[in-house]
């Protein structure tokens, strides 16, 4: 994606998720979209649409016979590769397959499983908070904690549970931007993450162990083995959907902590308000928009879909609805009534939440004990990524005294 993108005349008529215009002021689309065009829709993409009440994004994700979770990323063409497994199951797979590849999931994705990776999460924070003390000892006095903090967490844990070479954290990153923010940028197969992914599952197979990528290459559904375009594809949602939204939460939860001191003291100071803190960063600042093909022609809130248009799923506009929550607009760090919808809503809620809550709590709470007091350098060089995760990419700060 770059700032070529054809202007925005009206984000009701001709809305654009991958314009930097939205990335800088999604909030504000949001509300205004609520008030004035609940359910927008624009000839982009090949028509797409963009309900932003939580009503709305609730019907449709919980629909799933008129919108199809075949295609999950807006792209100028539509998917090749049919439902109901699609490229990247569980997330763009129908039912009745859902279930089953969902399924398969859930051994690695428990609390109790999840719960085991807490000492090495930690570790990982905790070393590189050390390297970032080791930067503002040697004189630098301002630094990118997205780039130096919040995007290599999930990166590390990811790799981990995959047994995936550690430095190839710079290519997951590349995957993750390639798929999110430039999915219509032709690229060569070598360059794709489909590329890597074939020659680690092949590899795999043969030498297999008990990480979570020799797991599915052992698994079977009714005593046939998973294809390798199955592996292949729920590993690719692994790294590029599990990862960018929670470096983007913790990225996000990290912005507002270096502007507002009084929520800093309370985190601080009162430690019992840590979990409704962590709840609300993830409501506030919920990172993921999905989508849906719809499969065919439909009505929702008066307005006639056709099949084979995108419909977008904002979440994070869901989460601001003032219908659904009070004092939707405010950040409230001890929000005791908070069902938000950060991990999605319907068959496909997020298989890794209880992942990504362990690793947005656990930087949180590594962080706000190594730096109290810390706040933007400049607030105009943040930046956040555009499409359907929104989060910070660059988070420059200072640490007072």
């Amino acid at each position: 994606m770059t700032d070529a993108r054809p202007a925005v005349a009206d984000w009701a008529t001709d809305f654009d998720h991958q314009h930097p215009d939205y990335a800088a002021n999604a909030t504000e689309i949001w509300d205004e979209l609520r008030e004035s065009c609940p359910i927008a829709h624009t000839e982009r993409y090949g028509g797409t649409w963009f309900p932003t009440r939580h009503e709305d994004i609730a019907t449709i994700s919980k629909d799933v016979e008129r919108f199809s979770s075949q295609g999950v990323v807006v792209t100028e063409e539509r998917t090749d590769i049919p439902a109901p497994m699609g490229y990247a199951p569980p997330i763009t797979s129908d039912p009745p397959f859902h279930a089953i590849a969902r399924g398969i999931m859930l051994k690695f994705f428990s609390p109790k499983a999840i719960d085991a990776w807490e000492p090495i999460v930690r570790e990982t924070c905790q070393r590189l908070i050390a390297d970032i003390k080791a930067k503002i000892e040697a004189g630098e006095t301002t630094i990118d904690i997205a780039a130096n903090y919040s995007q290599h967490i999930p990166v590390s844990v990811m790799a981990g549970m995959l047994d995936l070479p550690s430095e190839d954290g710079e290519l997951f990153r590349k995957f993750i931007h390639d798929a999110l923010e430039a999915p219509d940028e032709p690229r060569e197969y070598e360059d794709t993450i489909d590329c890597y992914l074939d020659n680690a599952v092949a590899e795999r197979r043969d030498n297999l162990g008990d990480d979570l990528m020799s797991y599915l290459c052992q698994a079977d559904i009714e005593g046939m083995p998973l294809l390798d375009e199955h592996v292949r594809g729920t590993i690719a949602l692994l790294i590029i959907a599990g990862i960018d939204t929670t470096w983007s939460a913790i990225g996000a939860g990290l912005w507002h902590m270096a502007q507002h001191p009084d929520d800093r003291a309370r985190w601080i100071n009162d430690p019992a308000v840590q979990p409704f803190a962590l709840e609300e960063i993830l409501r506030f600042y919920a990172p993921v928009t999905m989508a849906r093909l719809i499969a065919e022609d439909t009505e929702l809130g008066g307005c006639p879909m056709k099949a084979g248009d995108w419909t977008l799923l904002p979440f994070p506009s869901a989460n601001r609805d003032p219908e659904v929550f009070e004092r939707a607009d405010e950040f409230v760090i001890d929000r005791a009534r908070n069902r938000h919808a950060a991990f999605g809503l319907g068959i496909h809620r997020c298989v890794g939440s209880n992942l990504a809550r362990l690793e947005v709590r656990i930087a949180m709470e590594e962080w706000m004990v190594a730096f109290p007091d810390f706040e933007l350098a400049d607030p105009s060089t943040v930046t956040w990524s555009s499409g359907q995760v929104r989060g910070p990419r660059q988070l420059p700060v200072r640490f007072p005294g």
